[in-house]
């Protein structure tokens, strides 16, 4: 697809300055983008690269510049709000472009008699899908998925390849899961006998997915022992995640990849969980809170904040301690020679 400055000044309702006829079909970073790229700069560090690029139109964030500021040779520059997020607008537009919706049943699959496809659905080759199941209007479920009885699956949701969707479970509207993505398998819930044996405690719950929540590759959810496992609305969840049974995240927060959550956990609104982040059973983490990569949260957190470290705490106070670490071995020389002396 190919767009012109002024189109995409008028789409994002930016302030243009330059050749407002030059024409761009691809994105590229600023220090590489060619005539026919479309770039953008979120961060004043990239402002000299004005200089040397070549791209042809350059989305900057108005707060970065003044318009006097600008001097325009060949390329197109449109102030913006916000840089990233107008970019992330556009290639939403050129996304739905390169790969619109299917629509359509492939065979063979498996749909359960009784269960109705919206006209505007499209069900992928060798899915499953189960009895009882509600399928909202314009679901894609792409091949080799699975979604178990009594399943619900909100309007416009898309389930791609190999998504399994166990029993009893909703997932919302708008929603994203990625491939290999399993919603509602069971709890880890187990308990030994008197003979120190493992039973298993079986998981009679489920899993609710409330609307506009992407979740990545390979995550899985487990459905609770009893009630249910609850992502709240426009979460955002990365590759290779595990949410324990009885877990509730709150809304709109973001848990990157191999982050872990223990069973009955309890997260706030508007989190950040870096990667690796190991978080605790049975504990309860406030709104607006941020813990940094590989950080362990074995306690509750009552309050907003940035955390690090295991256990967790203030990020700046863990920062100085990292120093402090370092500096050991040193100070542990000077003690061996003073206790000599």
């Amino acid at each position: 697809m190919e767009f012109s400055a002024q189109q995409i000044a008028t789409l994002l309702g930016g302030a243009l300055y330059g050749n407002a006829n030059a024409m761009v079909s691809d994105v590229a970073p600023i220090e590489s983008a060619q005539a026919h790229h479309l770039s953008f700069i979120t961060e004043a560090k990239f402002l000299p690269f004005l200089e040397t690029t070549k791209a042809g139109v350059i989305l900057i964030t108005a707060s970065l510049v003044k318009p006097s500021e600008i001097s325009v040779q060949h390329s197109a520059i449109i102030l913006v709000e916000n840089a990233r997020g107008a970019m992330g607008q556009l290639l939403g537009i050129v996304s739905k472009a390169m790969s619109p919706a299917k629509c359509g049943i492939e065979q063979p699959c498996f749909i359960s008699e009784g269960v109705g496809v919206p006209e505007d659905a499209y069900i992928g080759a060798f899915a499953y899908i189960g009895k009882n199941v509600q399928l909202g209007k314009g679901v894609q479920v792409y091949p080799n998925c699975y979604i178990g009885d009594n399943a619900v699956i909100g309007d416009r949701t898309i389930l791609y390849a190999g998504v399994r969707v166990y029993a009893h479970c909703k997932v919302g509207a708008d929603c994203i899961l990625h491939a290999g993505v399993v919603v509602g398998s069971d709890g880890f819930g187990f308990e030994p006998d008197a003979q120190g044996v493992n039973q298993k405690i079986p998981q009679i719950g489920n899993v609710i997915i409330e609307d506009d929540v992407e979740i990545g590759a390979n995550t899985s959810i487990d459905r609770a022992m009893m009630g249910s496992t609850i992502i709240r609305r426009n979460v955002k969840i990365d590759n290779l995640v595990q949410i324990g049974h009885n877990v509730e995240v709150g809304e709109s927060t973001f848990l990157c990849a191999e982050v872990g959550i223990a069973g009955s956990t309890k997260i706030g609104k508007h989190c950040i969980l870096t990667g690796q982040v190991g978080v605790a059973g049975h504990i309860e983490i406030a709104d607006n809170c941020i813990f940094g990569a590989q950080s362990g949260v074995p306690n509750s957190v009552r309050k907003p904040g940035m955390y690090q470290g295991y256990p967790a705490i203030d990020a700046g106070n863990w920062r100085r301690a990292v120093v402090g670490f370092k500096q050991l071995p040193e100070i542990l020389k000077r003690l061996n020679e003073l206790e000599k002396k």
